[in-house]
């Protein structure tokens, strides 16, 4: 059996969010915190051999103090984070201590996942060495100058990428080795296609939504709410 370490950045400053008094990620989600719920779909996983969770430097004693309780029973590592996206990341990378086949990352803020999500994108990573989640766009795309329309942009061939993106271990560090300037990639996928690899998209879940603001966590609640995505599910 493959096995998968898995990092969670969460090392962003959630600028975005507004009208809560801490990060996304640290806010509670139907009472647990939104790294917790995200957590809890990979730690008790046969396959995973490790989870790690990139934090801002900023909010290390914080965290391990308010999480004090959680961390001393989950195996969980903590990683400190970069200047950007991708430095933390590779510092997730840099902290593994076990040997994994494959790299899983999976934002932190992307707390309904379901156990049959996480098996399928596992599984299509053994397969493709190089995979990420992608959700089709349906509605018609506009490209703007401010407020007014430039043009309509063709949708076909557009995905919206998702986590968790999944790669084999080794050409993962190839990849990351190889990127001149980190902070110019927006995912881990974009540097692995800088690489010269090919990056497969296996459909995604149009639930698996990222909470980047206050109208994403109340949507977020009331899908937890209406049981629409059950751990078996």
């Amino acid at each position: 059996m493959s096995k998968f370490a898995v990092i969670l950045p969460a090392a962003g400053e959630s600028r975005r969010f507004t009208g809560f008094a801490r990060k996304k990620t640290f806010v509670e989600l139907k009472g647990r915190a939104v790294w917790l719920r995200t957590a809890e779909h990979f730690i008790n996983r046969d396959d995973v051999s490790e989870v790690v969770l990139v934090l801002s430097p900023d909010d290390l004693d914080e965290f391990r103090e308010r999480f004090r309780a959680n961390l001393a029973v989950l195996n969980i590592t903590i990683a400190q984070g970069g200047t950007c996206r991708a430095e933390s990341v590779l510092n997730g990378i840099s902290s593994l201590s076990q040997d994994a086949d494959f790299v899983a990352i999976h934002d932190a803020a992307r707390p309904l996942l379901t156990e049959k999500w996480v098996t399928e994108i596992f599984a299509a990573a053994a397969t493709h060495d190089a995979v990420i989640p992608g959700v089709p766009v349906s509605s018609t795309v506009k490209a703007v100058d401010g407020n007014t329309i430039q043009r309509t942009v063709d949708r076909s061939g557009l995905v919206l990428a998702q986590t968790p993106q999944v790669f084999r271990r080794t050409l993962l560090q190839l990849a990351f080795d190889a990127a001149d300037d980190l902070s110019a990639f927006t995912d881990d996928a974009s540097i692995v296609e800088a690489f010269g690899e090919p990056v497969h998209v296996h459909p995604g879940w149009p639930m698996n939504i990222k909470i980047t603001t206050r109208e994403d966590f109340q949507l977020a609640e009331a899908l937890l709410d209406a049981g629409a995505c059950r751990t078996d599910g």
